[in-house]
């Protein structure tokens, strides 16, 4: 079968060098390689080095790999990653590709230095069947196919990566007329299971899919906007979650993307689409290209359409003002249709009502997305084959929440057209004869194929398990308001939360229960996963806040405790309990990752034992789970637990989250035996395997007992650095009133070094301190600083 083990990059570039990145996190050796620079620069002339010398030879290449280390946010899971990453350069170095398996180009998007690069660099030191692909964003894959050998173009492809390349989870794959079909099928295979990526196929045309529409809904909201004599601001309010698309809406993503390589994508849309029938739409007002020629080019430039300054009062926001060419104070407008939307959890609905509304932003939502759907039916089968593809890379791509063809769905078809004609709008024929893009026959979804209006399954990979979908075919064992139990099938539940931001309340802890139960009674393993935008962002403040207000600690204190008792119950069930974390896993979220017998988290996890920041401590048993672990460390290795406890108490006490899966190995989340899921689709399907490999020889627990505790003299410890970091002015007072109790849960309280404790000790002892800062206002203020403002109060 064939592998792929190493991969070269040519091009260490922003683009080249965060590529090489992701393949290094992927585990995967990588060869990044760039240019001679012409002379040595003047740090490397002062230190006597000359062309001759390879760290003079080979420095393009070594700023690229050095500047990763610094970029933000990281490029790599782990920073050591940047070992596997070996450099060196185009004149001495190319020979080396012949221990590669895959060469990608990611140079500068000219076509001459593509070809030249090609044929003098690449083809004499290709391995026999090597795999060559281009990072192209646009550049004619046919016209650059030209240039090489018939025997290396059938391996030869684009894989456009989106930037930034580890969180886009966009790749778009387009052959060559001579591309092999089973090079593409293999490239798509690798991809997306060792790199993560969502795969869409697209065709020779200029800006392929994603670029081609994202840019488009775009540049119509710049025309649009001038036509109404809205602001950009204004504009931002409309085109992001309220229509369905992301929070950095439409000029955020230009500054976030770089209004120069908006420009610049623009401009290459215009000129190389003459029969486009939109073309002029491209074609960006002149105060853009001022803003480019004045340097305002978004984040890199700290400037674009939005900017914030430091003011007497803290952060000030401006937005650029394209009347006068100047910076505005943000005047943060609101309108009745898009502060009703934010109710509405559904982004179909949000999207049709915000559509139905007559205000001003309703009439923009309407006029943009009316001409950017129109535009989206147009381009089949000029730039993708079917429907499927486009909605794949609009929301892999540029993180909309439904695709062009879904959002037309929940418009309403017989609505679009009725509406848009009204308005003198030509609509496409196509959209008469079509009453949904979308269907659900046979237990599968189809998609509706064009132009022939046939309804055709949407490929799924074997290994996908979407509980949207098996939901749908009378899988759901168990319901209630916050979970359910669904059957994954060969004797494997899995337990969905869906609460919102599916914090963990009483239907779930239920629930909770009633799944292990029935698991314990009908099969052989559990997984705890969902769909969710965030896997848990934990227990659900406001209904503690709402106890503490009534004064109901008894009532907090018996929540506490069902909460503890439901962990136990993961912890301590008969049959293995796996949870498949992904994206934000907080306070009682990572709680019931710790309990679990394994855990299958998705690559981009970040998970944390949070509480810290609200006042609180970690009472589901986290805080004893942290000593607990640390405890058995040292009692393997026979030393003293001070270090593995210290190094657990820091994760709670400085409410650490980690910035990737690969961080939660040296948290001490994951244990030997967990994995990390690259592949966003394949995460439930691998924990159900998990589930199922541990069933086979399953030994159940027993609540620990004889726990040595490391006793109230490491608390001390921990204690005098709070003092001398308090005293230093590093934390608040509270901070180490906090973090003090934290010591003494996590050390076994208030008993000598070595004195026995059980498992249940330990719950208690984090149970009662719990309830103990609930008494406390700055805890409240704290809570309450949360609620309304989503980031933590230091008080």
């Amino acid at each position: 079968m064939k592998q792929i083990n190493k991969v070269a990059v040519l091009g260490a570039g922003v683009m080249g060098a965060t590529i090489a990145a992701h393949l290094a996190n992927a585990g995967i050796q990588v060869l990044l390689l760039d240019i001679v620079p012409r002379e040595p620069n003047a740090a490397e002339a002062a230190a006597g080095l000359t062309l001759d010398n390879s760290s003079v030879r080979n420095r393009i290449a070594a700023a690229g790999r050095d500047g990763l280390l610094k970029m933000k946010p990281a490029p790599f899971f782990l920073p050591g990653y940047a070992a596997h990453i070996e450099i060196g350069n185009f004149d001495d170095d190319m020979q080396k590709l012949r221990e590669c398996d895959w060469v990608v180009e990611v140079v500068i998007e000219n076509m001459a230095i593509k070809k030249q690069l090609f044929t003098e660099k690449v083809v004499p030191n290709l391995k026999d069947g090597a795999i060559l692909s281009t990072n192209t964003s646009g550049l004619s894959v046919n016209e650059m196919a030209e240039c090489l050998p018939e025997a290396v173009r059938k391996n030869f492809l684009v894989t456009h990566f989106f930037n930034p390349p580890r969180y886009m989870r966009l790749l778009e794959i387009v052959s060559c007329t001579a591309t092999d079909p089973e090079v593409v099928a293999f490239m798509a295979g690798f991809i997306s299971r060792r790199l993560g990526k969502g795969i869409v196929y697209a065709k020779d045309t200029p800006n392929f899919i994603a670029n081609r529409i994202g840019v488009y809904a775009i540049c119509n909201c710049v025309r649009t906007m001038m036509e109404t004599g809205m602001t950009v601001e204004e504009v931002d309010a409309v085109a992001g979650p309220a229509t369905a698309r992301p929070k950095s809406a439409a000029f955020r993503t230009a500054d976030l993307v770089g209004i120069d390589t908006l420009r610049h994508v623009a401009q290459n849309s215009y000129e190389l689409l003459p029969n486009d029938e939109q073309r002029e739409i491209f074609r960006l007002p002149d105060f853009v290209g001022d803003m480019v020629a004045k340097g305002l080019l978004g984040n890199k430039s700290k400037q674009g359409f939005f900017k914030k300054v430091k003011g007497e009062k803290g952060q000030e926001f401006y937005y650029f003002d394209y009347t006068t060419g100047d910076y505005a104070p943000s005047q943060r407008p609101t309108f009745a249709s898009i502060e009703a939307s934010k109710a509405i959890e559904d982004p179909a609905k949000r999207l049709k009502a915000v559509i139905t509304g007559d205000d001003k932003a309703a009439r923009f939502a309407w006029t943009n997305l009316r001409d950017t759907l129109i535009y989206t039916i147009n381009r089949i089968p000029e730039i993708a084959d079917d429907i499927v593809n486009i909605d794949n890379a609009m929301k892999w791509g540029f993180n909309w929440e439904l695709g062009p063809f879904e959002m037309l769905d929940a418009i309403g078809v017989a609505y679009f057209v009725e509406r848009a004609e009204k308005d003198g709008i030509q609509v496409p024929p196509l959209l008469k004869t079509i009453t949904q893009f979308y269907t659900f026959e046979n237990g599968r979804p189809h998609y509706c194929a064009i132009p022939d209006s046939r309804y055709l399954k949407v490929p799924q990979k074997p290994e996908h398990i979407s509980l949207s979908i098996i939901k749908r075919n009378n899988t759901v064992l168990e319901k209630n308001s916050g979970a359910s139990v669904i059957d994954l099938g060969d004797g494997v539940f899995c337990l969905e939360f869906h609460t919102k931001m599916n914090a963990i309340g009483g239907e779930i802890l239920s629930m909770i229960h009633k799944a292990i139960k029935r698991t314990e009674e009908e099969g052989v393993g559990l997984v705890i996963a969902n769909e969710g935008p965030m896997f848990s962002a934990g227990a659900n403040l406001m209904l503690l806040v709402m106890a503490i207000a009534e004064g109901a600690f008894d009532e907090i204190n018996m929540t506490v405790k069902g909460f503890q008792k439901a962990m136990m119950a993961i912890k301590y069930s008969k049959i293995p309990v796996v949870a498949a974390p992904h994206a934000l896993v907080m306070g009682g979220g990572c709680e019931t990752c710790l309990h679990s017998d394994a855990i299958i988290p998705h690559a981009e996890t970040y998970m944390g034992l949070v509480e810290l920041g609200v006042g609180l401590l970690p009472a589901g048993g986290g805080t004893k789970e942290m000593a607990i672990r640390a405890i058995k460390l040292a009692e393997e290795y026979e030393i003293d637990a001070t270090p593995f406890i210290f190094k657990n108490y820091m994760n709670i006490a400085m409410a650490k989250v980690s910035m990737s899966a690969a961080e939660l190995i040296p948290m001490g989340f994951m244990r030997q035996g967990d994995a990390i899921a690259m592949d966003m689709d394949t995460r439930i399907h691998d924990a159900k395997l998990k589930a199922i490999s541990l069933a086979a020889t399953y030994r159940p627990g027993r609540p620990l007992t004889n726990l040595k505790a490391p006793g109230r003299g490491v608390a001390a410890s921990i204690k005098s650095q709070l003092w001398n970091m308090q005293q230093g002015g590093f934390i608040s007072e509270y901070d180490q009133y906090l973090a003090g109790m934290v010591a003494d849960v996590i050390t076994g309280g208030d008993v000598p070094t070595g004195t026995l404790i059980t498992e249940e000790y330990l719950l208690e002892l984090e149970r009662e301190a719990f309830v103990r800062l609930c008494g406390q206002k700055k805890t409240l203020e704290r809570i309450q600083h949360m609620l309304k403002k989503g980031k933590p109060l230091r008080n």
